[in-house]
C-alpha cells in the first residue's frame, strides 16, 4: 500500500501517512489511492479540489456546511499550518472534541475528515498552500461554522501562538469566521 492510515482516537478521523521515495532527483509519493482507501473500508468518492493560499498568521475556520455535507482529505504542500477537527456528530463518543495536528510539506502528512466535522487551520509560515480533495461540491448557501475563540472547544490560542511566534491578537481573520456561533448555540440546530 502507498498509504498508511493511522487512528486519533477519534473514529472516522484518520492521519494519512503517504510512502515517500526520495533520491538525490527529490521525491516521489501517490498522495491518493482510490485502492488504499477501499482496502481500509473507506469508500469515498472525490468530486471536487480546493487549494489556498495564506501568509503567516491566517486562521481559516471552523468551517463545515449543513447540506451537501463532505468529507475530505487535506495536505499542505508548501508550508506549514496547524489543523484542526471538530467532531460535530451528536451521536459519536467524541462529540465536540478538537483533534489537532500539524501539517507540512517537510512532514506530508494529511488528514482524512468524514462527515460530521468542523475544520479550520492556521499557517505557520507565509506563502502556506493548503490542498484539500472533496466528495460533495461548495453549497454558499449550507455554508456554516463554528466559534474559534469558543472557550467551550478547549483552544488555548495564546499558548497555540506564543509557540509559532505569534500573537493571538494579531491573527488574520475574515468578518464572517468572526461571528460564528458557539458550540453551545448551534447544538440545537445541529444537524449531525
Amino acid at each position: 500500500m502507498a498509504l498508511e492510515f493511522k487512528e486519533t482516537g477519534i473514529p472516522g478521523l484518520l492521519v494519512v501517512d503517504p510512502k515517500v521515495f526520495g533520491d538525490e532527483r527529490g521525491f516521489f509519493m501517490e498522495s491518493y489511492s482510490a485502492r488504499d482507501f477501499l482496502a481500509q473500508g473507506i469508500d469515498v468518492v472525490f468530486v471536487q479540489d480546493n487549494h489556498s493560499k495564506s501568509r503567516k498568521g491566517v486562521f481559516r475556520g471552523f468551517h463545515f456546511q449543513t447540506e451537501n455535507v463532505q468529507t475530505k482529505l487535506i495536505r499542505v504542500i508548501s508550508g506549514s499550518v496547524l489543523d484542526f477537527a471538530i467532531d460535530l456528530r451528536k451521536s459519536s463518543p467524541t462529540y465536540r472534541k478538537c483533534f489537532k495536528i500539524e501539517l507540512s510539506e517537510a512532514n506530508r502528512q494529511q488528514l482524512l475528515i468524514p462527515k460530521g466535522f468542523a475544520h479550520g487551520f492556521l499557517t505557520l509560515e507565509d506563502d502556506t498552500e493548503f490542498v484539500y480533495k472533496c466528495d460533495d461540491f461548495y453549497n454558499p448557501s449550507a455554508d456554516a461554522g463554528i466559534a474559534y475563540d469558543d472557550p467551550a472547544l478547549g483552544i488555548d490560542w495564546e499558548a497555540i501562538c506564543a509557540r509559532y511566534g505569534m500573537r493571538f491578537d494579531e491573527l488574520v481573520i475574515s468578518e464572517k469566521d468572526k461571528k460564528y456561533p458557539t458550540m453551545g448555540e448551534f447544538h440545537p440546530v445541529n444537524p449531525f
